[in-house]
């Protein structure tokens, strides 16, 4: 049997377990509590995180959207430049090719008129001389004829 002095003992460790699993039971509550506030802010922290992709994403596709446009418009405003650029060497290359019709025929009339000049001064000199010719013959028909006439008279 239990000595009083045991039965106090007894109700004493009995007490002591129960402010010990008290305790125990206390810290695990607040451990548990403090837990779940830490997942909570995990949680909200991972929320806010989130989020913040979220607005990043929709910025970025944003910001794609108006490069895509400046992309097009860029690349209308090349092709309109390039299109230019072609009407622009066709116009250089015909004129360029009238250009050189005009120059052969400038080159052609000049040697023309060279030639034309060269002619009608070599014309004009020949007829001089042609004329001198004349008149040599000329005169020595008529020193001829004046001979013949003074020998009918001798």
């Amino acid at each position: 049997m239990a000595s009083p002095g045991c039965a106090s003992s007894n109700s004493s460790n009995i007490s002591e377990e129960t402010v010990l699993l008290h305790s125990v039971d206390e810290r695990r509550q607040r451990r548990m509590l403090s837990n779940r506030e830490s997942a909570r802010r995990s949680r909200l922290r991972k929320q806010k995180h989130l989020d913040g992709l979220a607005e990043q994403m929709a910025q970025l596709r944003m910001d794609n959207r108006e490069i895509v446009e400046r992309v097009n418009l860029a690349t209308q405003h090349y092709m309109d430049v390039e299109s230019e650029n072609s009407i622009l060497r066709a116009q250089m290359a015909e004129l360029n090719h009238r250009l050189q019709s005009l120059d052969e025929i400038t080159r052609f009339l000049n040697s023309n008129a060279t030639a034309t000049a060269t002619t009608t001064t070599t014309t004009t000199h020949d007829v001089l001389m042609m004329n001198n010719s004349w008149n040599s013959m000329l005169l020595n028909q008529q020193a001829i004829v004046a001979s013949a006439e003074m020998l009918e008279y001798y």
